[in-house]
């Protein structure tokens, strides 16, 4: 507990109030919405068949997927209405990559925000010391930025389709037996995707704070202060070009006063005693 409570004051928590933590932070959190609302998911839908002979009939036909989506083996027992006879069917499609790859980036990118985080608080002095810290942080954080694009687009279009394949009317279409009209073949329940909808969601929520983040990370490259350095250059020389202006300073004084016209005297004490003579 001694130890924890040291760590604790030599960090620095007032980098949580910066932009650069705190989009961190924001990110870590996204990263674990995103990898939970889809590698943690588990669905099923719900079938009916009807036979014409009642005693053949399977009203609670249960057919089960989750996470990685690997529809193809997923498999399920249907009648024939042909007797007692059943027959064994699989689901039709493959959706782990695209589920796997958003998977793994979610993973991956909570770690690294986990591990940004820490070392903003913790050692900043040291990852400010050199440009290699802010360098690699900032190739880290385009290269995620892209990745989370590509990885929530790709689980987009992977559950459209994952949706289609699971849609228990299309699913009907696989059984035998309900290509027979006398037999009545039902979806009882469709399966609720909520969850990786709000997946999807998370996705390209984590590329906004990854790619706005990207400033905030250069910034504290050198790329940006050598940049920073030309504005007063720009300075000095506007300066310059004022002082080769139009202006003359020769009617002003060495200490900035306006030098008088020389008919205008100073008025001496001889003056104001023959202006007294005068008066008398």
């Amino acid at each position: 507990m001694e130890a924890v409570n040291q760590l604790a004051s030599t960090g620095s928590f007032r980098a949580v109030k910066e932009p650069l933590a705190f989009l961190r932070l924001l990110e870590w959190l996204f990263a674990i919405f995103a990898f939970a609302t889809c590698g943690g998911y588990s669905g099923g839908l719900r079938l009916s068949v009807d036979c014409a002979n009642k005693t053949e009939s399977d009203l609670n036909i249960d057919i089960a997927f989750a996470y990685p989506f690997r529809l193809h083996q997923v498999n399920f027992d249907v009648p024939t209405c042909e007797g007692k006879r059943r027959e064994k069917l699989f689901l039709i499609g493959d959706f782990s990559s695209s589920a796997e790859f958003f998977v793994t980036i979610a993973v991956f990118a909570f770690l690294y925000s986990l591990a940004a985080t820490v070392v903003y608080i913790f050692f900043q002095n040291k990852y400010r010391e050199n440009n290699r810290g802010p360098l690699i942080d900032f190739i880290v954080t385009v290269v995620f930025s892209f990745m989370w694009l590509v990885g929530s687009s790709a689980w987009a279009k992977g559950l459209s389709d994952l949706k289609v394949a699971t849609d228990p009317d299309e699913v009907l279409l696989l059984m035998s037996a309900c290509k027979q009209q006398t037999n009545k073949c039902m979806p009882v329940h469709r399966p609720v995707m909520s969850s990786l909808n709000t997946s999807v969601v998370f996705g390209f929520l984590n590329f906004i704070l990854w790619a706005g983040n990207i400033w905030f990370v250069f910034k504290e490259t050198g790329w940006h202060s050598s940049g920073m350095r030309h504005p007063p250059d720009t300075m000095e020389k506007q300066s310059s070009s004022f002082n080769q202006g139009g202006y003359n300073q020769d009617n002003y004084g060495p200490t900035g006063g306006y030098n008088q016209p020389a008919s205008y005297g100073q008025i001496t004490g001889d003056d104001v005693f023959i202006a007294g003579g005068d008066l008398e």
